[in-house]
């Protein structure tokens, strides 16, 4: 058996930490503590006294790795590999090249395995880890793990999973000189510099973290993309990196500038319809298979925030995107072509842009292209409605963009279980194929019953942070995204429990507290920043605080003012067929729940209407005492969550327990802050009293507009 640096780190991290000792959190939810439950864990160690591997791919040797390394940590022991299949242990194989798994599924299961599924199964003293390729055997090895790690029954153990996305990634908005856009845990972990001589034994175990969630690919550059990516040198250091990922089933991929061409290339222009710009991305794209045979593709962020695109040249979006494509066509890459895109023309409602711009397009782009379009039609705010493209592209595949980053939700500070957002969204009927049409349906394809692309990408959480997240919490984050990636019908409370279960192993009441904050986290602060359907009202350029007040901004849809147009009369963007009319942008029958205040959620009430400040909801309250309740509602939910946490102390070691105490301890300021200074700012229009039972603003609305954060995390430093 092969031993990799991160193999021994990981065994040094098992030695020195002990349940309640010093524990940084760097070994995410791959914990493999000794299972503290003696007759469990002697169950465990009876039945998997070795683990015997029937192939040499570079994912099975990887596989084969962690399970030892996991058995000997959760059993006590050492589990060694044996050379022939054991008559009692774990065999691990792929179905067609294994005689070991001959005849363990029948053929209805083994038909039922999309690549990269896998089957966990139990048959007399033998226990099978079985693949549906090489990918799946390593997911299934993930997946035999996290099921001992949750202290499940070995007893008749017949479980067959796969995963119903097949393009699951991680966006990283890193820049090569080591900043990261929106980025809240510290600096990249991608040393450009010192690739690709030296390889950080984190990278090896960022692969082992995603490839244990099912995550297959990971762009490493920010959208907001710099040509010389492309330069040779630095394609050697992205190879590098695809090296390490390769045995953990992890695609490499890049951002694409569309301006390349012209900056590297030395042509005079990016035009797509140009031959010599075809002919220059043809040849740099063999030259990056010529480098990295499983190259993934390109991102691409175009004719947006001042990037590149083919409308400088009158072409369109597909034209762009096809260009691309066709480079990458002969070797099996894909092009993720974003769909966050405005004009420069101010409109008249944002929201209606990308919309615009990509229906006309549908079934315009190649094969290998994918329409990338993130959940809400503004910009990863704390709630909103889904994306108007979800359903209105029937003959284009789309790929769902969340933030696991919290650009908009507290960025690194505040605890805020965004597995509850993403099911929201994915749960939501769009009616697009009639009732029941789930944008969960159209991102895993089953909604139009074809073969097509399908896709999840999430912008990374992680940094350089010991702990990979800065808040211990936004682990959670990470690995809920990876587990609704894999299946986007799953359950957000299912995978907090599991992560909790993995993080906290040893104590069920830390494990129910973590999962009770993740669950209810989500609501609180959308209630404590941006309730019944407020949206982009956050301070300027740096995203951080309560902006509600921010107007004189180059752009007017930069402004807050522009989206909630808050007034004498009221407070509200009216997005009725009396407004922008952005609702018909939506399916009819999606439409009506929204058309009229009277039938449309609160959750969207401000989001589609501009009602006046007396307005009666069905709560009983004015719009004005709701928006007071509501504020209140979500600061106070934080105390609570501070209280249920300090309930923990003793219970968990004091490093983590500490870290988490302390953020929110912040979380709790600042939602107290961002109350304190909408209910300030809005009621400067209302003209209305906060109810007599709640607490007033602590300080004036000029107090609040006169705070600056000239060096707030998450924009890259003006040096």
């Amino acid at each position: 058996m092969r031993l990799t640096p991160v193999f021994s780190l990981t065994i040094f991290l098992l030695l020195i930490t002990g349940p309640l000792g010093a524990d940084d959190g760097y070994r995410l939810w791959l914990r493999y503590d000794e299972i503290a439950d003696s007759p469990l864990r002697k169950s465990y160690a009876k039945a998997l006294p070795r683990v015997f591997r029937e192939g040499d791919s570079p994912q099975l040797c990887a596989a084969e790795e962690e399970l030892l390394l996991g058995l000997s940590g959760l059993l006590g022991h050492g589990v060694e590999s044996t050379a022939a299949a054991p008559a009692k242990g774990l065999i691990l194989g792929v179905l067609g090249r294994s005689t070991s798994l001959d005849g363990l599924l029948s053929a209805e299961e083994q038909a039922s395995l999309p690549d990269g599924g896998y089957a966990l199964i139990g048959q007399g003293k033998q226990f099978y880890i079985v693949g549906k390729d090489d990918r799946g055997a390593l997911y299934g090895a993930f997946a035999f793990l996290r099921y001992l790690q949750r202290g499940r029954p070995l007893d008749d153990l017949h479980l067959l999973d796969g995963p119903r996305v097949k393009n699951r990634l991680l966006n990283h908005w890193d820049n090569l000189d080591g900043t990261v856009e929106r980025g809240y845990a510290g600096f990249s972990i991608w040393n450009w510099h010192q690739l690709p001589h030296y390889l950080d034994p984190r990278y090896t175990d960022y692969a082992r973290a995603n490839a244990s969630i099912g995550i297959n690919g990971a762009v490493v550059t920010n959208v907001n993309a710099k040509a010389i990516v492309f330069r040779r040198d630095y394609l050697q250091k992205a190879a590098a990196l695809a090296e390490v990922f390769r045995p953990y089933g992890i695609r490499i991929y890049l951002t694409a500038r569309f301006s390349a061409p012209i900056e590297l290339g030395g042509l005079p222009t990016a035009d797509p319809e140009d031959a010599a710009v075809k002919k220059w991305w043809q040849d740099k794209a063999s030259e990056i298979y010529a480098l990295i045979p499983d190259f993934g593709g390109f991102v691409v962020k175009a004719n947006s925030e001042g990037q590149p695109g083919p409308r400088e040249y009158g072409r369109t979006h597909a034209q762009g995107a096809n260009l691309l494509a066709d480079a990458l066509a002969p070797h099996g890459g894909i092009v993720m072509w974003r769909a966050f895109v405005y004009s420069n023309e101010e409109p008249v409602d944002r929201a209606k842009q990308a919309y615009d711009e990509f229906v006309p397009l549908d079934g315009k782009f190649r094969d290998n292209v994918m329409v990338q379009v993130k959940n809400g039609p503004i910009d990863f705010q704390p709630r909103e409605p889904v994306h108007p493209l979800f359903g209105s592209m029937p003959h284009t595949p789309l790929a769902m963009e969340f933030q696991i980053t919290k650009e908009y939700l507290g960025q690194g500070t505040h605890l805020v279980g965004l597995g509850k957002m993403y099911e929201e969204v994915l749960q939501t009927d769009t009616y697009a194929e009639g009732p029941g049409t789930r944008v969960a349906d159209i991102i895993d394809g089953s909604a139009y019953g074809d073969d097509r692309l399908t896709a999840m990408a999430g912008v990374a959480n992680i940094g350089t942070a010991r702990n990979w997240t800065g808040n211990l919490f936004g682990q959670a984050d990470w690995y809920t995204f990876g587990r609704l990636a894999w299946n986007p019908t799953g359950k957000a409370e299912d995978y907090f429990r599991e992560w909790s279960q993995m993080t906290f192993p040893n104590s069920p009441t830390v494990q129910e507290t973590a999962q009770d904050l993740l669950a209810v986290s989500h609501e609180a602060c959308v209630n404590y920043m941006t309730p019944l359907g407020l949206h982009h009202i956050m301070g300027p350029d740096h995203h951080y605080g309560p902006g509600p007040w921010i107007k004189d901004m180059p752009r007017a849809d930069w402004t807050s003012v522009y989206y909630h147009k808050a007034d004498a009369e009221g407070v509200g963007f009216d997005r009725t067929k009396t407004g922008s009319d952005a609702l018909e942008q939506y399916t009819s029958r999606f439409a009506a729940r929204y058309e009229s205040p009277d039938s449309c959620p609160p959750a969207f009430l401000l989001w589609y209407h501009h009602l006046p400040w007396d307005h009666k909801l069905p709560s009983g309250n004015t719009l004005w005492a709701e928006l007071c309740y509501s504020y209140h509602a979500g600061a106070t939910k934080v105390g609570e969550m501070l209280k249920n946490w300090k309930s923990l102390s003793g219970r968990l070691d004091q490093e983590r327990y500490e870290s988490v105490r302390m953020h929110l301890e912040i979380q709790e300021k600042e939602a107290k802050w961002w109350r304190d200074a909408c209910l300030a700012y809005f009621q400067s229009f209302s003209g209305m009293p906060v109810p007599a039972e709640l607490e007033k603003p602590t300080h004036s609305l000029e107090y609040y507009e006169g705070l600056t954060f000239p060096y707030a995390p998450g924009i890259k430093a003006k040096w």
